[in-house]
């Protein structure tokens, strides 16, 4: 078994400024969009060129945040919200929901792709292969925050965590939503492919990831446990991503092939 190192989530303080490794592990995130974005850009079907890469990583930042937390609040925090709607701005409370932060993401590529004249399946196409790192690095940060544990395990590599053995479902998704997960797509992406595909591999591959993770992590308290003692809101939210990604791939390819044989 592993002991949890217990890290300090505030790197230094200075008065009430306080660095904290989740944040930072945010900035790194969304670096490695921008510096991932800069790459994509040159290739002829990138739909944004390397003076509209800032624009669209700062509506990505406010799809992220925004959804983000107003994804956690709805689906998690509703007893909350509904007793204080000021709670919605209260970040330290409660956390940020990743298909909160999906849906701002689409909304702010859907506003972005139309002021440039573009559908949001064409920006979405493009953001998807650089969004994975960040979801990675997110996960470690709520690993060093010592949160989202998983369940008692007592597998090898199980931390011991107030005296339990658990699993580090953190590092879970970071190596699959996050790392491997890019891995998949920025390798799919570097030939062209059918419109909608990229955007269907990512709901595809992360639906499933998460799926799978979710056996192991611990829900939420509120609302725990949705139905027979294992179906999770994270489950619920991530079954549908996999439905999508199977009709748009479908999609994609039906297309691309009726393109062809009309050519």
């Amino acid at each position: 078994m592993l002991t949890f190192p217990e890290i300090d989530p505030v790197i230094f303080a200075a008065g009430p400024l306080k660095i904290r490794w989740y944040g930072l592990m945010y900035v790194i995130g969304f670096v490695l969009a921008w510096w991932l974005a800069r790459r994509r850009c040159r290739r002829d079907d990138s739909p944004v060129n390397a003076e509209q890469v800032d624009d669209l990583l700062f509506y990505g930042m406010l799809g992220v945040i925004i959804g983000g937390r107003v994804g956690y609040a709805i689906v998690y925090g509703w007893d909350q919200l509904t007793s204080d709607p000021l709670y919605l701005f209260k970040i330290t409370q409660g956390g940020m929901s990743f298909h909160g932060g999906l849906a701002g993401v689409a909304i702010a590529m859907w506003l972005y792709g139309r002021k440039l004249g573009h559908s949001i399946w064409r920006m979405t196409d493009f953001v998807v292969p650089i969004v994975p790192l960040g979801l990675g690095f997110g996960r470690i940060g709520n690993f060093i925050n010592g949160e989202l544990w998983g369940k008692p395990t007592d597998v090898p590599w199980a931390f011991v965590v107030n005296g339990v053995s658990r699993h580090a479902s953190q590092l879970y998704e970071a190596l699959l939503e996050g790392f491997l997960l890019f891995v998949i797509l920025w390798f799919y992406s570097a030939r062209p492919r059918p419109y909608l595909a990229v955007t269907a591999m990512f709901l595809i591959f992360y639906g499933v990831f998460r799926f799978a993770v979710e056996f192991v992590r611990l829900p939420d308290k509120d609302p725990g446990y949705l139905a027979y003692g294992w179906v999770t809101m994270g489950q619920v939210l991530s079954a549908p991503m996999v439905i999508a990604g199977v009709i748009l791939i479908t999609m994609a390819y039906r297309r691309a092939n009726a393109l062809q044989e009309a050519s």
